[in-house]
């Protein structure tokens, strides 16, 4: 199907995930949304800042920090649609009005502990990145007994799983002619290691009040609106992120215009591979919208 013609008019803000984090992220939020800071270091119980080096219990609080400072500046777009790749779904759905920003710093930092907690309990594991479309990469995960974590790009799925397997993988890639490459990450993210990791968050969210949407917010996992974002939160920590269906679904919505709020621009760049004709840009690193 065609999707229908984009409209300038119609922006939608994309949040960033694990992975984004930058030198320089402190700084942004201490001097546009100070307090994010005071609730990260009291839900953390330090500055997660300053010890991002030791992984996704902090790195999230940190992104989470980062990503709702830069919507203080997209939010001037007026979008009409959010959308976060995986731990993005949070600031997504606060940006949106669905929990508070209190209630996502809370919850991000047992999200990013529990996390951190079932990948310290399972084998040594990480994630692969392979440049091969979802077909070949799911038939290699299979072979090589790893899951399928992220389909971010026509031609860049990441797989996750222990280190034998992800071997096992990138050996069977080598081997069709593909390139891989490993993921500076401690476990196998959105995959059934992260089973562990489901009770701290479900408890987490049950003391949360859900509003409804101001700005409607697309799920990474579904690709369709949350509907009920306690249980889409909790069942993405083991299942697949799919966003070649989310930036499908901003073309059939016929969005023109992409922002990315949050540290860094790898949607920024995703959205442009995948839509050309639709202008991308990231408020924490501008430059020409690219149409």
């Amino acid at each position: 199907m065609v999707p229908p013609p984009s409209s300038p008019t119609a922006t939608a803000v994309l949040f960033p995930g694990q992975g984004s984090q930058r030198e320089g992220m402190r700084e942004l939020v201490a001097q546009l949304r100070p307090e994010l800071l005071d609730w990260a270091i009291e839900e953390c119980g330090c500055d997660p800042f300053e010890r991002l080096d030791e992984g996704t219990r902090f790195q999230q609080p940190a992104i989470l920090c980062a990503s709702l400072a830069g919507w203080t500046r997209a939010r001037e777009q007026r979008p009409s649609l959010l959308a976060g790749h995986s731990l993005g779904e949070l600031s997504a759905l606060a940006a949106g009005g669905v929990i508070s920003e209190r209630d996502a710093v809370r919850i991000v930092a047992v999200r990013g502990a529990a996390m951190a907690d079932a990948a310290a309990a399972s084998p040594p594991s990480g994630m692969l990145a392979a440049r091969a479309g979802m077909d070949v990469a799911a038939e290699v995960a299979e072979l090589a007994g790893a899951s399928v974590a992220n389909e971010n790009a026509a031609d860049q799925v990441v797989l996750a799983g222990t280190d034998e397997a992800l071997d096992a993988a990138a050996a069977e890639l080598r081997a069709r002619g593909l390139r891989s490459m490993r993921l500076p990450v401690s476990g196998g993210f959105h995959s059934p290691e992260m089973v562990a990791a489901e009770g701290p968050l479900r408890a987490a969210l049950a003391a949360t009040e859900i509003a409804p949407a101001e700005i409607e917010v697309l799920s990474s996992m579904t690709a369709a609106p949350f509907t009920d974002p306690r249980a889409e939160l909790v069942a993405a920590l083991s299942r697949p992120v799919r966003w070649v269906a989310v930036t499908e679904q901003l073309a059939a919505r016929g969005i023109g215009r992409c922002v990315e709020a949050g540290p860094g621009s790898v949607l920024t760049k995703l959205v442009r591979r995948a839509l050309p004709g639709v202008e991308a840009e990231s408020v924490d690193a501008p430059e020409a919208a690219h149409a």
